[in-house]
């Protein structure tokens, strides 16, 4: 099984910057595709960010042009630079990693709060 565990959430002002990061372990299956979700008390989970091993990434139409994503395949981790905040991106974020034929990981989430 694969065990992943996010870091680098927490608060910030509106306009600021947070860097979240993303570690995979265990029985990785290659290639993959990793990314983000995110999730709002009350609110459908929404798809951020996808990155494949090669480096193709799909954003959503919300974070484009201020959210990048980047991997290291040799570290099995995920970086997620999310600048220009905004208070609509208050939310638990979720990384995940999937597989051709296996099932997708997730980890615990990470919450990011943008507030003043």
């Amino acid at each position: 099984q694969v065990q992943l565990v996010e870091s680098g959430g927490g608060l910030v002002q509106p306009g600021g910057s947070l860097r979240l990061s993303c570690a995979a372990s265990g029985s990785i299956s290659r290639p993959n595709d990793m990314g983000w979700y995110r999730q709002a008390p009350g609110k459908p989970r929404e798809l951020v960010v996808v990155v494949s091993s090669g480096g193709t990434t799909n954003y959503s139409d919300d974070v484009k042009g201020r959210f990048t994503i980047s991997r290291d395949n040799a570290k099995n981790t995920v970086v997620l630079q999310m600048n220009s905040l905004k208070p609509e991106d208050t939310a638990v974020y979720y990384c995940f990693l999937r597989g051709v034929r296996v099932g997708p990981s997730w980890g615990q989430g990470t919450q990011v709060t943008v507030s003043s």
